[in-house]
């Protein structure tokens, strides 16, 4: 499964004029996906304080004058925090979004940067299970996919097989959860599945899903219940 990342986008505010300072600052780019808490930070000066403000409509804005105007239901000051050396910003919808971050020393304006995060639909991921881990030989089970992404969502998964050997399948045009891929082998030992590779209708994500296992059983030899021997009577 596919887990959360942090994003550190690191800023040194310097002593130059501002309008030299937004140029270099735009340059500054970091892929995000929607739903994440991003961190963003400079490295703070005693004395300093620092304000953060978001955009996403930046055609003819003057950042050196003009307050964000990105609306919340985009993005948001994760708590509400939009001060401070360190804030984190929660995204919500797919985009090219700006943040400016201002220093100040005694309420007057020192410098500013300004940034590019992109922000990119959600990767899909994938959790399996199985409905019986142990079965015998000529028994069936299921192998039971649940995945996140925009549908249709396909899927290639691996089968290790006992001897070591692989192979790999496909399954294609999915819309809804979870998927049920019926396994009945026909040699025994311990089957190892794991999905590599899904895609949406957004992207593909090359993945390492958890692994699942199922052991088969060989059937047991045939062999009676009880047997009697009368007891012989010797004289």
């Amino acid at each position: 499964m596919i887990r959360s990342k942090h994003i550190i986008l690191r800023l040194l505010l310097v002593a130059i004029p501002v309008l030299l300072a937004m140029a270099p600052a735009m340059a500054q780019t970091k892929n995000v996906f929607v739903g994440q808490s991003v961190k963003l930070s400079v490295d703070s000066i005693p004395g300093d304080t620092y304000a953060w403000e978001l955009y996403t409509d930046v055609a003819g804005v003057n950042f050196a004058n003009e307050a964000g105007n990105c609306p919340p239901t985009l993005a948001i000051f994760t708590g509400g925090k939009d001060s401070g050396p360190v804030v984190n910003v929660t995204w919500f919808s797919p985009g090219t979004y700006f943040y400016k971050v201002t220093a100040q020393r005694s309420g007057c304006s020192m410098n500013l940067k300004v940034g590019k995060i992109i922000v990119e639909n959600s990767l899909s991921t994938v959790n399996l299970s199985v409905s019986q881990s142990s079965i015998c030989i000529g028994q069936g089970t299921n192998l039971e996919v649940n995945f996140t992404g925009t549908p249709p969502v396909s899927f290639t998964y691996r089968i290790i097989n006992p001897d070591g050997s692989t192979h790999e399948l496909i399954v294609n045009n999915l819309t809804g959860n979870p998927v049920l891929i019926p396994f009945t082998p026909s040699a025994s030992g311990t089957y190892t599945f794991e999905v590599i590779s899904v895609t949406d209708a957004n992207s593909t994500t090359n993945i390492s899903s958890n692994s699942v296992t199922v052991t088969i059983n060989p059937k047991p030899g045939k062999s009676r219940i009880y047997q009697y021997d009368p007891v012989s009577k010797k004289k």
